[in-house]
């Protein structure tokens, strides 16, 4: 291991800091990737050449994990910890092992949670360059989605002041059809060999989209938390700054462009992803593309790099792939498609560890039946991260607020608070089972924890059908803290399974969204508003009916509300609206309160941060 373990455990940053990393070549070099393979961004990190899965194609696939959790509290339940301390225990018994998780965003960096590098001597390193910029795909992802909300009020300023010639000028000063237009001239039925040929009635068809700006969806996106600009008025000033309307900002991570970079399994399907993306309709419903808008071409051009994983290590200098970043809660939730495809190549013959954001009913049902359905892959074994303060809150413990201290209930024995929540735990193991694959629960343990409080989770999880249940002291022991939790993996990828998702593809958009309602949130059905309703119909008249769905609500409950904790039941799930991100190929029912802007707290984590001016290093980074 390139760290000494030292007691007590030092901050995260330092434990970090203290690592001696390989150079990031040398990582490269064992798994048997050339420079050639790389483009390198310094000596730590490094994206990895997409076409290096042609050269991968013969080799037998790694088996395949992915770990998710219980419901978890306000301060995480330490499901990264776990990702990356597993993939250590796994290379502490020998194994050949990769991991893949996502780059996280600004926001919970600067807000509430810290950052995702994992934590003690269970990290991905360096520390400061993943939890900050890294290689730049969150700016990439941000520029992208912002060229196109710019594009859309251009368009309706522009068709607004201009006359037809004039438009149609301005978009073919050569007389000649761009590509992207001849997409628009298939989708609009009109054969013509250049602009001229076009008679007057085509030329406005084809030239003026007449967006309504009452149907955009696309807001505009920033990677901090900032409630302040979820509502805003644009286009205040001159004639010239653009027609006022009512938008807002969505948090970079939210953005459908940073799933449409999760999602997509090569360039092409990147390019054609973006071209698929809705921004609304024109004032007959009709659905406006970034390709009708001639914006998609510089979309992908400014993503083709963030396209490349980006290669780094975990503190025992095995490899790991960190890209993409989608919440959980708002969008699916998951790392990339090609890191995967990559990954599970690199680790022939081993293991490839994943994760999926938040719980069970969240990153993992949405691991299941969206990116699954992306990349074709299939799991051997979920593994669900269960820490006993979590499972004592759920039990009816007090309320847990991040940045206030714990209360004395999560520090003490109390095992009826214990016995009380462990309905929480029972209901996520189900929620994985019924998708046909092995669970194994990882305990991650606490040192206020007590033997007696392990053994009930223990008895609880097996009882509910986990083939184990194991310890993890990953955070303070690193692999070795994570032997016994690999080995019962190891032991759960070999055990037979039997695949399902969750919903046929072909069943209407309701009974989807119902069917994740009843059977994965414990709801007994589901209000939609109207806005939502009258969604059901737009969407299933557009063609958009046979996407498979990316819930959006709350990661702290089951159900929509995130002051029910345990497994509520008797209550209805509430769909305000729909919206549809048909780049990325889903749609997403938005529940409850949902939001996908979050606020910063009254005390945020950026108050922590600084730089050591005498040593250049980042200090209070967690």
């Amino acid at each position: 291991m390139p760290v000494k373990r030292v007691y007590p455990v030092p901050s995260d940053i330092e434990v970090a800091q203290a690592a001696e990393l390989y150079p990031i070549i040398e990582v490269a070099k064992s798994l048997g990737l050339s420079e050639d393979d790389l483009d390198l961004y310094g000596k730590w990190k490094a994206k990895v050449h997409l076409d290096v899965l042609e050269k991968l194609k013969d080799r037998p696939n790694a088996k395949y994990v992915d770990v998710t959790a219980i419901t978890p509290t306000p301060l995480g339940e330490g499901k990264t910890v776990t990702t990356i301390g597993l993939s250590q225990g796994l290379h502490y018994l020998g194994k050949k092992v990769f991991t893949c998780i996502r780059q996280p965003s600004q926001g919970p960096t600067f807000g509430i949670k810290g950052g995702a590098a994992g934590g003690g001597y269970s990290q991905i390193v360096p520390m400061e360059d993943f939890n900050l910029h890294l290689t730049g795909d969150i700016h990439a992802v941000g520029a992208a989605n912002n060229l196109l909300a710019a594009a859309i009020d251009a368009r309706i300023l522009h068709e607004d002041t201009l006359s037809d010639e004039r438009l149609a000028r301005a978009l073919c000063p050569n007389d000649a059809f761009a590509p992207w237009m001849r997409k628009r001239l298939e989708k609009l039925g009109i054969s013509a060999e250049k602009p001229s040929d076009l008679t007057p009635e085509q030329r406005r068809r084809f030239f003026r989209l007449d967006i309504d700006p009452y149907s955009i969806t696309l807001n505009r996106v920033v990677d901090v938390n900032d409630r302040a600009v979820r509502n805003v008025i644009i286009g205040l000033g001159t004639r010239e700054d653009g027609r006022p309307r009512q938008a807002g900002f969505d948090i970079t991570v939210a953005s459908e462009v940073m799933a449409i970079l999760a999602l997509a399994s090569n360039l092409k399907d990147l390019r054609e992803r973006i071209g698929r993306m809705v921004i609304g309709t024109d004032k007959n419903r009709t659905p406006i593309t970034a390709e009708d808008l001639g914006v998609a071409g510089a979309m992908t051009v400014l993503l083709k790099d963030a396209l490349m994983p980006n290669l780094m290590q975990t503190l025992d200098g095995s490899p790991a792939f960190v890209h993409a970043g989608p919440f959980a809660n708002i969008a699916h939730g998951n790392s990339s498609v090609v890191a995967d495809m990559i990954g599970i190549k690199l680790a022939s013959g081993g293991y490839l560890v994943t994760e999926s954001g938040f719980g069970a009913d969240c990153g993992m049902e949405k691991f299941f039946d969206i990116k699954c359905r992306a990349s074709g892959l299939i799991p051997n074994c979920v593994v669900i991260v269960a820490s006993i303060r979590a499972l004592k809150m759920h039990g009816g413990g007090p309320r847990v607020v991040a940045g206030i201290p714990l209360d004395p209930a999560y520090k003490e024995e109390n095992l009826e608070l214990l016995e009380k929540g462990l309905c929480n735990l029972e209901a996520n193991i189900k929620i994985a089972l019924r998708f046909g694959i092995p669970v194994v629960v990882a305990i991650n343990r606490f040192n206020t924890d007590t033997q007696a409080e392990i053994e009930m989770v223990k008895k609880a999880a097996v009882a509910a059908g986990a083939e184990a249940a194991c310890v993890s002291e990953v955070w303070a022991r690193g692999g070795e803290g994570g032997a016994e939790l690999a080995e019962a993996v190891v032991a759960a990828c070999e055990k037979p399974s039997n695949f399902r998702y969750l919903y046929p593809l072909d069943i209407p958009i309701k009974d989807k969204i119902e069917t994740i309602a009843t059977q994965i949130y414990g709801a007994d059905g589901v209000d939609f508003e109207p806005a939502a309703r009258d969604k059901l119909k737009l969407y299933t008249d557009l063609g958009y009916d046979k996407l498979p769905i990316n819930m959006a609500k709350t990661h702290l409950s089951l159900s929509h509300d995130p002051a029910w904790k345990g497994v509520p039941r008797n209550y209805r799930l509430p769909v305000r609206d729909i919206r549809a991100s048909v780049g990325a190929g889903f749609l997403y029912p938005l529940c409850g309160t949902m939001r996908t802007m979050p606020g910063l707290p009254s005390r945020p984590v950026f108050m922590d941060i600084d730089i050591d001016l005498e040593t250049g290093k980042v200090v209070g980074l967690s």
